[in-house]
């Protein structure tokens, strides 16, 4: 599609004709209490593109509409405050009636550039939706938002099995007639991740462009981004992705799947990738600690003679590294971890310890025991998990940061030709 528009571009300029290519493209700049930077946001996108929409999500500091008086900006004005995903959901209603077959998302803060706007134009792809990822090597990145990154991608690896380098990012690019299709629920903040998992989901491709960025300094800087609220919903978002994941059920597709040939899994057909694919599953110091907690976490819990296949299914499902998760879960084998686990249980629910510890006590009346059994493992089960999980963060992270620098000393200096 990409390819299509800048081919009509170049032959209608060639022609001395307007550029009306991209008549079904639209600029779209959600808009809360950005005054002093909205209307130059927007001006900058209609250089680019000959459709932008500017929906004002209740603003109270200015009048949008008015700002932008004597231009062809459209404007649509929420009455009150409903947040950036309501706001969103708005303009895919106003462009999807209006013929758009895109919509190029950008905030209007002046955080992104306008003028990265055609790496967009040149990616589109009805397939895919396109997120810009931020250079966060440039002047007052705020700290809160390097992490934020690094734990939305984390999240997203999670519940796609996909990678992807800025999940935050809000410069994007969709296809309008597959978003209108996502059963999206969120409407704040929270929209932005919500989207780009159902759409992965839905066999869509998650395509990164780099763009420039620029954070004023931070006595200068406006953000409506409650640190509480905002990141609340983000985390009950996230509880609900993952407990739709643990479902046995197909996600509907949209389009077919982009990643199906990226790790051959085929046992018979090719034994080597299959192996490879299993060890190098969400192999960093991060994904190896969440396998550790996840099978920990329920290797403690009573699941009597299932724990392995749990295991499994939880992981699989998770896109975790089954290889780590199978081989630390043996920490808990009996009789230790469930023995401690039954003697917290009975001090929890009785107030007193058990103090004749034997295996006729622990396990031979193991029926009576069950219920202590549970409620210690519902205590020990996130400690431990999280216990062994820091173990296995700084015991890999070190592993990689040594492999690294071997592999720098391996490959000497670069020499000139």
């Amino acid at each position: 599609m990409g390819n299509v528009i800048a081919q009509q571009n170049a032959d209608n300029t060639a022609s001395g004709q307007d550029v009306t290519s991209l008549d079904a493209v639209w600029c779209v700049v959600p808009v809360y209490n950005n005054a002093a930077t909205v209307r130059e946001v927007a001006l900058a996108c209609r250089k680019h593109m000959p459709h932008v929409l500017v929906v004002d999500d209740g603003s109270t500091d200015t009048d949008v509409a008015r700002a932008f008086a004597g231009t062809d900006i459209c404007v649509v004005r929420h009455a009150v405050n409903r947040g950036k995903g309501a706001a969103s959901m708005t303009a895919l209603e106003y462009v999807s009636a209006h013929g758009g077959t895109f919509m190029v998302t950008i905030d209007a803060d002046g955080q992104h550039y306008p003028d990265d706007i055609p790496s967009f134009i040149e990616n589109l792809d009805e397939t895919a939706v396109l997120v810009g990822c931020r250079d966060f090597t440039v002047a007052d990145v705020p700290g809160s938002s390097k992490f934020g990154r690094k734990f939305s991608n984390f999240w997203f690896r999670i519940e796609t099995g996909l990678l992807a380098r800025d999940t935050q990012s809000g410069f994007r690019a969709y296809p309008v007639k597959y978003l209108k299709e996502l059963p999206l629920a969120t409407r704040s903040y929270d929209w932005d991740m919500e989207v780009l998992v159902r759409s992965a989901w839905g066999g869509m491709g998650i395509k990164s462009i780099p763009i420039r960025v620029f954070y004023p300094p931070k006595s200068m800087r406006v953000t409506h981004f409650h640190p509480f609220f905002d990141n609340l919903r983000i985390s009950l978002l996230h509880c609900r992705l993952i407990g739709r994941i643990l479902l046995p059920m197909p996600h509907k597709q949209l389009v077919p799947r982009q990643n199906k040939d990226e790790i051959n899994m085929s046992l018979f057909k090719d034994p080597r990738s299959f192996f490879k694919g299993l060890l190098t599953e969400h192999a960093t110091p991060t994904g190896l600690a969440a396998a550790a907690f996840v099978s920990i976490f329920l290797a403690v819990l009573p699941l009597v003679s299932v724990h392995m296949v749990v295991i499994l299914y939880v992981t699989s499902r998770l896109h975790l590294n089954k290889v780590m998760a199978l081989a630390i879960q043996n920490i808990c084998m009996p009789p230790f971890v469930p023995a401690l686990c039954i003697e917290l249980g009975h001090y929890l629910l009785y107030r007193e310890w058990i103090t004749q510890v034997s295996m006729q006590v622990v396990f031979w009346q193991l029926k009576d025991r069950i219920w202590e059994w549970l409620v210690g493992s519902l205590v020990m089960a996130p400690l431990l998990a999280a216990a062994v999980a820091v173990v296995v963060f700084f015991v890999s992270s070190c592993f990689y940061k040594h492999r690294q620098v071997v592999s720098d000393q391996t490959a000497g200096p670069v020499r000139s030709a």
